[in-house]
Parts: C-alpha cells; sequence; structure tokens
C-alpha cells in the first residue's frame, strides 16, 4: 500500500491539483504584478526569504534530527497550496492576488525549492552524497511542478467553456485528494509518524501561525490594502504539503523526510482556519468597510477570477 501510494499515488494526485491550478489561470493572471508589483513583491520576499530563514531558526531552536530538520526546510521552500485561493476567498482577501502570487511562485518554486533544499541537505546531512535535487532530480522537479499547469492552461486556452465547467470540480476534487493523498500517507507510515508525531506537531504549528502573521503583518507594516494583506498571508502560511511529500518520497527517495509536511498538511487546515477568523475579527467594521471600498475599486481585476 504504501509503495503503490508513493509511486503511483502522489504523483497521480499532485499532477490532478496542479492541473486545477492550470485550469484556473491565464496570461493575464502573471502580467497582473504589473498593476500590483508593491503586493506582489512583498509577498515574495516574504515566500523566499522570510519563510526559509524563520523555518531554519525554527528548525534549530527544536533540535530536529537531520532528516528531519531537511524535511522542515522542504516545507519551507514549497509554493502556497491551492487551498490557499479557498481560505482567502472565505475570509475576504484578494484571489486574484492569490492566484497571481500562486502562479509565480509555482514558477519560481523550479529554482528555489531544489536550491533551498539543496542548501539544507548540505548543511544538515553533508555526509549523504546520495541525497539531493542534481540537474536530472531539478528536472523531474520541473516536470512535477510546471507541466500540469502548462496543460490546464493550454486547455483553458483552447477550450474556456470546458475549463470554466471543469474548474469548480477539479478544485473540489484537488481538496479531496489533498486530504486523502496525506491520510494514506499517514497510515502508511503510521508508526514511523506516531514516533515522530510529538516533535513535529509543536514546530509545525508555530511555523504555521508564524507563516500565516508574516504574511499578513509585513505587507500591513509596508502600507499594503487590507485584502491584499489577507491574500499574501494565506498564500505564504498554507504551503503545498502534498508539492512537498511527492518531492521527499519519490524524487529523494525518504519517506521521514516527507513527514513534516504530513503532519503540517493535517493540522494547517485548522490553524488557518483560526487565523482567518482572528484577522476578520480584528479587522472589524472599518476592515470591511475598508474591504467594500478596496473591492470596488479593483472590480476590473477581480472579476476574471471571481469563480477562483
Amino acid at each position: 500500500m504504501g509503495s503503490a501510494l508513493t509511486t503511483i499515488g502522489l504523483p497521480v494526485a499532485l499532477g490532478i491539483i496542479m492541473f486545477g491550478l492550470g485550469l484556473s489561470l491565464t496570461p493575464r493572471d502573471f502580467s497582473r504584478v504589473a498593476k500590483h508589483p508593491k503586493a506582489v513583491i512583498v509577498a515574495l520576499v516574504c515566500q523566499l526569504v522570510l519563510l526559509p530563514a524563520i523555518c531554519f531558526g525554527l528548525v534549530l531552536l527544536f533540535r530536529l534530527p537531520p532528516v528531519l530538520a531537511v524535511g522542515m526546510m522542504l516545507l519551507a521552500a514549497s509554493p502556497g497550496g491551492t487551498t490557499a485561493n479557498l481560505y482567502s476567498h472565505l475570509f475576504r482577501g484578494d484571489v486574484a492576488l492569490n492566484i497571481s502570487l500562486t502562479a509565480i511562485n509555482s514558477v519560481l518554486a523550479v529554482v528555489t525549492l531544489p536550491l533551498i533544499t539543496n542548501l539544507a541537505i548540505a548543511y544538515f546531512l553533508p555526509e549523504s552524497g546520495e541525497l539531493g535535487l542534481q540537474l536530472a532530480k531539478t528536472i523531474e522537479v520541473f516536470a512535477i511542478v510546471l507541466l500540469p499547469v502548462v496543460v490546464g492552461m493550454l486547455v483553458r486556452w483552447w477550450k474556456p467553456a470546458f475549463a470554466d465547467r471543469m474548474d469548480k470540480p477539479v478544485r473540489i476534487a484537488s481538496v479531496v485528494i489533498l486530504v486523502v493523498v496525506i491520510a494514506g500517507a499517514i497510515v502508511s507510515n503510521l508508526a514511523l509518524l506516531m514516533e515522530n508525531a510529538g516533535r513535529l506537531a509543536g514546530i509545525t504549528v508555530l511555523f504555521c501561525v508564524l507563516s500565516l502573521g508574516v504574511g499578513y503583518l509585513v505587507p500591513r507594516l509596508l502600507r499594503v490594502d487590507r485584502r491584499q494583506s489577507i491574500a499574501s498571508s494565506f498564500e505564504i502560511g498554507i504551503h503545498n504539503a502534498t508539492l512537498a511529500i511527492v518531492i521527499a518520497q519519490t524524487v529523494i527517495g525518504s519517506v521521514e523526510m516527507s513527514l513534516p509536511a504530513a503532519v503540517y498538511g493535517v493540522l494547517m487546515f485548522f490553524v488557518a482556519l483560526a487565523f482567518g477568523f482572528l484577522i476578520r475579527g480584528r479587522g472589524g467594521a472599518r476592515g470591511a468597510d475598508a474591504s467594500t471600498a478596496d473591492g470596488a475599486a479593483g472590480a476590473d481585476v477581480d472579476a476574471p477570477s471571481a469563480t477562483s
């Protein structure tokens, strides 16, 4: 069961998730950065610079074993998950910005994910010459991350009506598949997970809280509007755990390295939900008014992605 899940189930599940992402993307989602450069740049700096640094500090603080430490860094290097769009919509974030950030992050991850993972392996596992993401494995990451997205975008370009009809079912399927895959990975490696769950629960929850907090507070401090800050928060705080699991298990070949992502993937749903209610409550009536005003001002931007 574990072998079939790893070699077939995980890549197929991730492929469907990334294909669903592609169905929702158009070239406009990449060009939107020109309309909101500040929000995009701030979010990307948080995602690509601050989060790996924060994760590295947490790994040292919690004194994780080397393999689990690399697994945490792999999780930190993973781009935002498609679930971020759902949370952003639920808590009145700028979903169009979420889609743009996910698109850009997915492209950048082809470079940043192998780079951060290799640096983590060099630091925590310097004697493990067989581990790492060399050129061939980096190409494999490219195929895993981008090819399904490109196919989904081509389907949208070729059959836009079909893509619109399939967008919602594929999104729902993506969430279901995400839960099933993580649950399957947990069941398949239950003994190993139980052995490490105690030391992973604390660091994954804290990492999720800090990611969400950084994603919201840093843009707000830099005067990014509230709706975009909410979008940034969920994009940065909700990582693609399935991608991290697939890279760890099928590309690097380490089940143990995938455990942080598996634990995070379960706990993240509850942490992100609680955080969403927290920032919605703090926004109060003034935040609601600001959101309404922002929505009116940015209607021409958000309208094309209203179904996302």
